[in-house]
């Protein structure tokens, strides 16, 4: 019997502005024997479980979604002389000895949550449809959360239990761990599509897919380095899961397919609406969508019909308290320099991290010269008015490009009279809001962690054909195209997701990162404002891949307490940055 926290709900799940906020006591009382028992108790207890996404938005720099952006072959570093964490993850190399330590302990804290909830579920007084839905909720949780740290750490310690305080185990019983609690919801939630921010069926059955499609292309080979870095694709085609049953390629197609089928998630006509800059208060003043009839699906509120999962925020951001209600991914990829909005409008202030790598827009360019994605999630710098290179009051840029990304940055406002670094203060209103108006903490727009653009494009990698490719590149206006090929798919995940966190455990999975990242050396960027280049630092992007199979370094401090072993490639001087 375990003692558990109780965490009451502060407000209501779902809604982009006011999320799931959460204060909690120790109520010594509490086991999971006791509690939760009614329908309210496990509403609060999965609201802590969700709580931990915020949480980690605390500290975005730290992690996984982060690093799967900086480290891809898509995005460098970027940010300021002073901002080696972004430079560092770029170059697959470490900046102090913990360095990405806070994510790694939030994420344990998440899998807490789970391990508590999902011991005490069956001493609710629940019927088995709700109890159904609230246990499939909080084990895709914990499979997501353990997905992120396996991916960016390797082989961590595997704690399913209340109070459990393991240390590393196999990996291949960490990643059947995963692969388990997300076949179990997929298979057992009820078959009901959810708008109101919880997990349904159809996203575990999408979320088992990706985690499926990575770890038996990743690990296809074997586990060691030497089988993790090879550039043989050979993807497993069963996984034997914890509870000693096998799951198969075929199996996942089902899945894969009822999600397609039957779920109600049904792509968004324009792509460009998906984007926050198509929002009421920047889409007429922004040359590049005024006057096409363009509208943010998600306009006060509005519900994405494309979005599957993702992170809420509201107005309750404070630097003191709750810094993870306000959305940090869009501060860190605003654009950098101090500049004056006007001068970026309708882009927002930010810090810089991870402009567009050029490699990918002279290969996007190349292989799909009229795709319309290309410009609705690139923006090219030299067409924004008095756009200043390294920066007005912060010229100390570095890897600056021409380009940066539109999908996840800060995007501002103008209402006819005024301009709002963040155009969530109109649409939201200006009052209520925790830490006032301004750059750092009003960016509120969701970050959609799984789209059903996803969805089409692992149907058509599973069952090799070209029916989800033609659906996606249908909405594009692009021809179809008439046979499957690896190269195919590969392209069109590249240009039809870039920059939502996917492509950096794509080209691991594929076998071809080394490669792919190289690309980056050597193209041209700004440093200070002046023409550079993107130089070798630490060996290479192809050293560092290869040492280290596109691992994180282990936390210090985790391994000095001995439950984990340094991965490879994290040892030595050459793997430690020391800046432009």
């Amino acid at each position: 019997m375990k003692k558990i926290l109780y965490f009451a709900v502060a407000a209501v799940l779902g809604l982009s502005v006011t999320s799931c906020s959460l204060d909690s006591e120790n109520l010594t009382d509490s086991t999971t024997e006791n509690f939760p028992r009614t329908e309210k108790d496990v509403t609060a207890s999965l609201a802590a479980v969700y709580e931990n996404l915020n949480a980690v938005n605390a500290n975005p720099q730290m992690s996984f979604y982060y690093l799967s952006m900086l480290a891809s072959d898509d995005n460098l570093g970027g940010g300021g002389a002073n901002d080696k964490l972004m430079q560092a993850m770029d170059l697959l190399c470490n900046y102090n000895a913990n360095m990405t330590e806070q994510f790694y302990k939030d994420r344990y804290e998440g899998i807490g949550r789970a391990n508590a909830i999902i011991e005490a579920l069956p001493n609710t007084a629940l019927d088995d449809e709700t109890k159904a839905q609230a246990l499939g909720e909080a084990k895709f949780l914990r499979g997501f959360y353990y997905y992120e740290l396996a991916s960016q750490y390797g082989n961590v310690p595997l704690n399913i239990k209340p109070g459990d305080d393991n240390s590393q185990g196999e990996v291949t019983a960490l990643w059947a761990q995963i692969l388990t609690d997300l076949r179990d919801a997929a298979k057992d939630m009820p078959a009901k599509k959810l708008t109101d921010g919880h997990i349904d069926k159809y996203t575990a059955e999408a979320m088992l897919a990706r985690v499926w499609l990575f770890y038996t292309g990743f690990y296809g080979n074997g586990t060691d380095i030497a089988a993790l870095t090879s550039t043989n694709y050979s993807p497993l085609t069963s996984v034997e899961l914890a509870d000693g049953s096998t799951l198969t390629k075929q199996e996942v197609i089902g899945y894969i397919d009822d999600c397609v089928n039957n779920s109600g998630y049904e792509l968004v006509p324009d792509f460009r609406n998906l984007w926050a800059y198509t929002n009421r208060y920047s889409v007429e003043q922004y040359p590049y969508t005024a006057g096409q009839g363009l509208e943010w699906v998600e306009n006060d509120n509005g519900v994405n019909p494309e979005s599957m999962f993702a992170i809420k925020f509201n107005k309750l951001a404070s630097w003191n308290t709750t810094i993870g209600y306000g959305n940090g991914y869009a501060l860190h990829f605003g654009i950098r320099g101090g500049q004056d909005v006007d001068q970026t409008f309708p882009f927002g202030q930010g810090w810089g991290a991870g402009p567009v790598a050029p490699n990918l827009v002279t290969d996007w360019q190349a292989a799909e010269p009229s795709d319309m994605r290309r410009d609705a999630s690139i923006q090219d710098v030299r067409e924004l008015t008095n756009y200043q290179f390294g920066g007005a009051t912060w010229a100390d840029f570095i890897q600056e490009t021409n380009w940066f990304e539109k999908k996840q940055a800060a995007i501002a406002g103008f209402d006819g009279t005024k301009y709002q670094p963040c155009f969530e203060a109109f649409m939201y209103g200006d009052k209520g809001w925790e830490n006032g108006v301004n750059f750092q903490t009003s960016n509120i727009h969701d970050l959609v962690l799984l789209r059903f653009a996803d969805v089409l494009l692992m149907q058509s990698e599973l069952k090799e054909n070209v029916e989800g490719i033609n659906k996606v590149r249908a909405r594009a206006g692009l021809s179809p195209i008439s046979s499957y090929s690896l190269k195919a798919l590969q392209d069109e995940r590249r240009w039809e997701l870039a920059f939502e966190g996917v492509r950096w455990n794509d080209i691991r999975r594929w076998h071809i990162a080394a490669d792919a990242l190289n690309k980056q050396t050597n193209q041209p960027t700004y440093s200070r404002g002046k023409a550079d280049v993107n130089s070798v630092h630490n060996g290479g992007y192809v050293a560092r891949y290869n040492a280290t199979a596109g691992f994180q370094k282990m936390p210090e401090n985790q391994v000095l307490q001995g439950r984990v072993v340094q991965n490879e490639g994290w040892t030595g001087s050459d793997s430690e940055y020391q800046g432009w």
